[in-house]
């Protein structure tokens, strides 16, 4: 399988939902396979929060593939012996493209705080810059889970045509305050740790200890990916077996995989891209800029394929059979399917055997 990684730069404006303007950016973008002559193949894959367009493959010295290297590959679902699979990284994110901590043109001090609200029209605004600017003008198909499920879906409203096939997973048309509030933890526990000094950190200030206060706001966060039920499953009660019950501080099982996963990602990830990347995630509402959800729905003229996950605590499965059954109202070319998993949010990521065969049976036609 060929990969490669790229930086596109792009001189003209961007021009943002919020009236601001973004110039000039970078967006960095992996690509899986090769694109036909007729450039006919492609397929956009949008990745999550905290993912990046690194979705397959080793980098040297990677302990763990890119996010979703058990679907891109040749003879799996996103088979690149038959596709182009374009993975970029978003505007506002820490792994490349232009975000709060890259430089204001033409200096060199970072935006910090001065970084513009970014929203997932913004995104895949940028998105489709990008493809432009690669002499794409349709995509075989668009593809992403939780957040790369909202992108995948405002591709399919905002731009009706572009499109042959769009597959969102694990998402919603709108944020809910229960996704909110979870949100919200992260956020105050970011603003109100002293090393944040309101953005006004050095580069790489966390790069060894990381920031407490994304760490917490992480666990919340994680909390929501999974649900009770992989919780039983993955630790039930077990103690940490060196940690003794009755100190205050001794952990259960659960308590130790939290501290170690969420310290790791605060080491990685920087604060203030989280911070802008979740405030796109709670203002995503698939009906802005159009009379009501339905009208927006309605603008859909992909063949539009839908899967929830049943332990899904996050975005619930009952948000996108929503939406399957206003694409059903219009006699739109529309499925739905509600996987088996108990795993929770991140099923998406994790139990990628449970639905590769439907994805796979999707690209298969057309």
């Amino acid at each position: 399988m060929k990969i490669e990684s790229k930086t596109m730069h792009f001189t003209s404006p961007l021009y943002l939902e919020s009236g601001r303007i973004l110039e000039p950016y970078e967006i960095v973008y992996e690509t899986y396979g090769e694109l036909d002559e007729e450039k006919s193949n492609a397929i956009l894959l949008c990745h999550a929060l905290s993912g990046s367009h690194h979705a397959a493959g080793f980098y040297e010295n990677d302990r763990k593939p890119g996010w979703w290297d058990a679907m891109i590959g040749p003879g799996k679902a996103l088979d690149t012996d038959r596709f182009f699979v374009i993975c970029s990284n978003v505007i506002g994110s820490c792994f490349g493209s232009t975000g709060p901590m890259s430089p204001v043109y033409p200096g060199e001090e970072p935006y910090r705080l001065r970084f513009p609200v970014v929203t997932v029209k913004d995104m895949i605004r940028a998105q489709r810059q990008l493809l432009s600017r690669m002499g794409i003008h349709r995509l075989r198909a668009i593809i992403g889970g939780s957040m790369g499920g909202m992108q995948a879906l405002q591709f399919a409203v905002d731009y009706p045509n572009f499109a042959q096939t769009v597959i969102p997973l694990a998402a919603t048309y709108a944020t809910r305050p229960w996704v909110i509030a979870f949100n919200k933890v992260a956020v105050e526990a970011i603003r109100r740790d002293p090393r944040f000094k309101n953005g006004n950190y050095d580069r790489d200030a966390f790069s060894e200890d990381g920031l407490d206060g994304l760490a917490i706001g992480r666990i919340a966060g994680h909390i929501s990916y999974l649900s009770p039920e992989s919780m039983d499953s993955k630790f039930g009660r077990n103690y940490v077996a060196t940690d003794g019950l009755f100190e205050l501080f001794g952990r259960y099982e659960v308590e130790r995989y939290m501290e170690y996963n969420t310290n790791n990602f605060s080491r990685i990830f920087d604060p203030l891209s989280y911070l802008y990347i979740v405030k796109a995630i709670n203002t995503f509402n698939l009906s802005r800029g159009y009379d009501s959800l339905y009208e927006a729905v309605k603008r859909i003229r992909a063949d539009l394929h839908l899967i929830s996950f049943s332990g899904d605590y996050l975005f619930f499965p009952h948000e996108m059979e929503h939406l399957y059954r206003m694409m059903e109202r219009e006699g739109r070319n529309c499925t739905y399917h509600c996987i088996d998993s108990d795993y929770g949010h991140d099923a998406f990521l994790v139990e990628t055997e449970k639905f590769e065969h439907i994805v796979k049976d999707i690209l298969k036609e057309g």
